[in-house]
């Protein structure tokens, strides 16, 4: 199983980025996913998640508003649109494949990882 997350960068305060994960190796349908996030000296903190379906849809309190989660069964894929970045934004940005629930914050319920991609947000 691979999980191969994209699309960070460096960008403003008040600017926007979509990230993107390709999943491999597994029956991605089957699979709720999740965003998950950790910034330097922090614990890894729930982003947001989606249910297998494309339902179930959950965000965290700092992101909800600003931040879209979608996914893509056809593509194997999972987005994370970032609109109004803040500095507090700036973190590694994981995505997570989930076969238990139907979309959790807890990490611990997620199967597969991928990589990470670097977000950093300027002031």
């Amino acid at each position: 199983v691979q999980l191969q997350a994209s699309g960070g960068g460096l960008v403003q305060a008040g600017g926007s980025l979509r990230l993107s994960c390709a999943a491999s190796g597994l029956t991605f349908s089957s699979y709720s996913m999740g965003w998950f996030r950790q910034a330097p000296g922090k614990e890894r903190e729930f982003v947001a998640s989606i249910g297998w379906s494309g339902g179930s849809i959950r965000y965290a309190e700092s992101v909800k508003g600003r931040f879209t989660i979608s996914r893509d069964n056809a593509k194997n894929m999972v987005y994370l649109q970032m609109n109004s970045l803040k500095p507090e934004d700036t973190a590694v940005y994981y995505c997570a494949a989930d076969s238990l629930t139907y979309g959790s914050f807890r990490s611990r319920t997620y199967d597969y990882w991928g990589q990470g991609t670097q977000v950093t947000v300027s002031s």
